[in-house]
């Protein structure tokens, strides 16, 4: 298991990208959750299998057909054991 901190920046905010970030998230079995922040960037944080992570990385690169990802900034942290699902932080 692996873990993993994420900021996303670009035009990622009012296009979706918080619901195409957990349906990726679903469909690569990643756990976590995933929020706006104020400066308009999206931050995140993922968990899973090792393979898992990292196609689901290369997913929020490319980001909804809205978007437009300038950079995702990714920091590898500590897995958390209680987490079993991925949330939506409104």
């Amino acid at each position: 298991m692996v873990r993993v901190h994420v900021f996303v920046q670009g035009h990622v905010q009012g296009v979706g990208f918080r619901a195409f970030t957990a349906r990726q998230a679903k469909s690569h079995q990643v756990n976590g959750w995933v929020r706006n922040v104020q400066d308009g960037r999206v931050e995140l944080e993922a968990q899973g299998l090792r393979e898992s992570v990292e196609k689901f990385l290369v997913d929020l690169e490319q980001g909804p057909a809205l978007s437009n990802v300038r950079e995702v900034s990714v920091e590898w942290i500590e897995p958390q054991d209680q987490e079993s699902t991925f949330e939506v932080k409104y």
